[in-house]
């Protein structure tokens, strides 16, 4: 009687355990494709075309978009009891794309290709500094993951996805400045400098609040809820002449909390990183 090999069998018992969730993974698939596009956009922009900023504009969109998927992903896969391997390395693989390459070509074609007209090479060079740094960031995360190490509070490091928006956002607001006819000079120079300390930032040792103990199903006072909406309409509607002032702010701040936040007090740290769902009254 013939025997079924032992490395099929154990290959089926691994397939068996290997879970692919839809949501989540549709969310992950929506960031690698706004990643692609961003890329698509950079890659047809002609500097020479009157459209460029516009194009331009485009790719920064489907950069801050692939930003919401990669923040929905991984709340849907928590709050459904659905973190898994495949998502995790799944989602890996996006944020190179979306969060590593695109935000690496954005910044050569805006700024470097310029500048390096005679040495084309070093352009390249410094936009894959924050390639490879940002690879880098991506799999020492897994590697903790797979340890049991990186579910924590915490990310190791400046997180790839708000590098990316720090330099999307960024870009942004130079366009914005731009059009409102001030000129922009040499700071536009500073891109690529901030390229470079965003890449050291992220496979730095510096800790950086992950806010998964924020519970997004905790109840909100009314005020606080009319506040929220109203909030969230006004950017909408004025979404043009506020949101290239406010996403740098926002990047920003959270990229100078990972410094300050050590000598802050406890209390305000866990004010500013928590939310505790109010206690259900008792019978």
């Amino acid at each position: 009687m013939a025997m079924e090999p032992v490395h099929s069998t154990q290959a089926e018992g691994e397939a068996a355990k290997l879970r692919i969730y839809l949501l989540p993974n549709l969310l992950t698939a929506g960031n690698l494709f706004c990643g692609f596009l961003a890329l698509t956009k950079i890659v047809e922009a002609d500097i020479a075309d009157p459209n460029f900023p516009s194009v331009i504009r485009h790719a920064i969109f489907f950069i801050i978009l692939a930003c919401v998927f990669d923040l929905l992903d991984g709340r849907v896969a928590r709050f459904g009891g659905q973190d898994s391997p495949f998502g995790r390395e799944f989602d890996s693989l996006a944020d190179i794309i979306s969060f590593g390459a695109a935000p690496a070509f954005l910044v050569h074609r805006v700024v470097l290709r310029d500048v390096f007209v005679d040495r084309p090479e070093l352009g390249w060079f410094i936009a894959s500094i924050y390639l490879i740094c940002g690879a880098f960031r991506l799999a020492r995360f897994n590697c903790l993951s797979a340890a049991g190490s990186a579910g924590g509070r915490d990310f190791l490091g400046f997180p790839i996805p708000a590098a990316a928006g720090t330099v999307a956002s960024l870009t942004l607001f130079l366009l914005w400045w731009q059009d409102k006819e001030f000129a922009i000079g040499r700071w536009r120079y500073l891109l690529p400098v901030i390229l470079v300390f965003l890449s050291f930032m992220m496979v730095s040792e510096v800790k950086y609040p992950s806010f998964k103990s924020l519970d997004w199903r905790a109840k909100r006072t009314f005020p606080k809820m009319v506040a929220i909406i109203l909030g969230a309409a006004f950017l909408f509607i004025a979404r043009k002449q506020i949101l290239p002032v406010a996403l740098p702010l926002i990047f920003t701040t959270y990229l100078v909390y990972g410094f300050i936040r050590p000598r802050l007090s406890r209390k305000l740290v866990h004010e500013i990183e928590e939310e505790e769902e109010e206690e259900e009254p008792t019978a």
